[in-house]
């Protein structure tokens, strides 16, 4: 079989980055619309009409003379969780006075900060994604640098353990000015930060044209995996788990183990105090590719942890999917407010105060806007001309029936509550029960009901810490 030529393969791996970036769009899509609902937009879901034409949900209310309500439950919810999360788990690190890994390095980053958001991103999408590498600053010393990545802007192959133990293939895409660029993949080569200069500037619009063709790849739908917006430069960065002959050896005499490229064994054979055994290692490998198709850069992992910069969470990864907190409580909010705006369109329609004024009683000489403004005004005195017989002004007042709406909506409400096991008791509003350890039990339930988001959130963290810890003892 003929080996794959460096060329060939640097496509292929490419070439996989996109198909898990577009295996991700469902995902995506998913997150986007969680999103909407967390944050107010909570009527641009799609529906047809009688006549079968597509609108959205405020549209077709809208065309029905009704006007759509909002009572966004879902985000006093996510404030809610990470209220608790920073009052539970923040505040019990700053307590905490041995020095840890993750006060250190919360100094340089906002631990707290970043953490907050990154629990609220994986609350709305079930993804929780932190970038974790060295960090070099001229005339500083060096850091560890942690960094939150966006959903959009990141990729992976196939998981299923929900340890990511599995995971072959992740990267992100990366939208950088040129010195960013640079910095990141010239290694302070001058000649080299020209080459790559060039090749952003120089017909780059035709060779992705030319090269996503190549690829096979589908430029209408996957535009945003190839484009940097707001002008600047677009670069894909891939790690890849790969497999690789060593030779293990053993020097008898001075004690040691150590593993070396396979293609050295001829110049151990002369060295009898060696004995070599071949084996099988892997590596992460990174590439860094333009969307025209170039190696920008690689290199192997040079940190103590031997891998990627990533850590992920994705929740709960029941057979590969991920489904977030906030998807579940989506149709309970549609129907919360569905109720109230079916409830304001019943009382705004009820007949309230309306005056019936026979045509024969206006008096001689006014006109109706008389009459409409004299009814109108306190103590405002209305004559009437009753010479067409006993017809006379009459006010009618109707209560509209809300149909058991208000009791609906209550029963959603506490629906609401036992879906998300975010309870009254966990967001401290007043009790319902009298006795201060009843309460203190309900308060008890109701973050068992949260235990599993927020546990999970927290081994996510201590899997952050261990790859700081691993970067600060070998940086590089």
């Amino acid at each position: 079989m003929k080996p794959q030529s460096t060329n060939e393969q640097h496509t292929r791996v490419l070439r996989a980055a996109y198909q898990a970036w577009m295996g991700a769009a469902g995902l995506r899509q998913a997150r986007l619309r969680n999103k909407r609902f967390t944050y107010g937009d909570q009527w641009g879901d799609l529906v047809k009409d009688y006549q079968g034409r597509v609108m959205t949900e405020r549209e077709h209310l809208a065309s029905q003379g009704c006007e759509s309500i909002t009572n966004n439950l879902i985000r006093q919810l996510v404030k809610t969780i990470v209220g608790r999360f920073r009052s539970q788990y923040i505040k019990h690190d700053e307590n905490d006075k041995a020095p840890t890994t993750r006060t250190r390095v919360n100094e340089d980053n906002e631990l707290d900060e970043l953490d907050s958001r990154a629990l609220e991103e994986f609350l709305i999408s079930g993804c929780c994604i932190q970038r974790v590498e060295p960090y070099h600053e001229p005339g500083l010393s060096e850091r560890v640098r942690v960094d939150n990545v966006n959903v959009n802007k990141f990729f992976t192959g196939t998981i299923h353990d929900t340890r990511a133990w599995d995971c072959e293939l992740i990267g992100q895409l990366h939208d950088l000015n040129i010195a960013q660029l640079l910095r990141r993949v010239a290694g302070g080569n001058q000649r080299k930060a020209a080459w790559v200069r060039r090749l952003y500037t120089d017909g780059a619009e035709s060779r992705l044209a030319d090269f996503t063709t190549q690829l096979g790849a589908d430029t209408q739908l996957g535009t945003d995996f190839w484009h940097a917006r707001d002008g600047k430069c677009r670069a894909i960065e891939v790690w890849t788990l790969e497999s690789r002959e060593v030779i293990v050896c053993h020097n008898r005499h001075e004690g040691t183990l150590t593993v070396e490229p396979a293609h050295i064994a001829h110049r151990l054979k002369n060295r009898p105090e060696v004995s070599t055994r071949w084996d099988i290692a892997t590596v992460w490998h990174c590439r860094w590719f333009s969307p025209m198709g170039d190696l920008l850069a690689e290199y192997d992992s040079p940190w103590g942890h031997g891998s990627h910069p990533f850590v992920i969470k994705l929740y709960p990864l029941t057979d590969g999917e991920v489904h977030a907190v906030v998807e579940d409580l989506i149709d309970s909010q549609k129907h919360v407010n569905r109720m109230i705006s079916l409830l304001d369109q019943v009382m705004r329609s009820s007949a309230k105060g309306v005056l019936l004024f026979p045509e024969t009683a206006l008096p001689d000489g006014w006109t109706w806007e008389d009459a409409r403004r004299c009814w109108s005004s306190a103590n405002g005195l209305l004559p009437y001309n009753p010479q067409y017989g006993d017809a006379k002004p009459e006010q009618i007042n109707a209560n509209g029936s809300n149909g058991g709406a208000f009791q609906m909506i209550e029963l959603q409400m506490k629906l609401f509550e036992e879906i998300s096991g975010v309870s009254s008791a966990l967001k401290g509003k007043n009790p319902t029960v009298n006795s201060a350890n009843a309460y203190q039990l309900q308060s008890e339930n109701a973050n068992i009901a949260l235990s599993d988001v927020m546990d999970t959130f927290e081994a996510f963290r201590r899997q952050r810490d261990k790859k700081i810890k691993a970067i600060e003892t070998n940086p590089c």
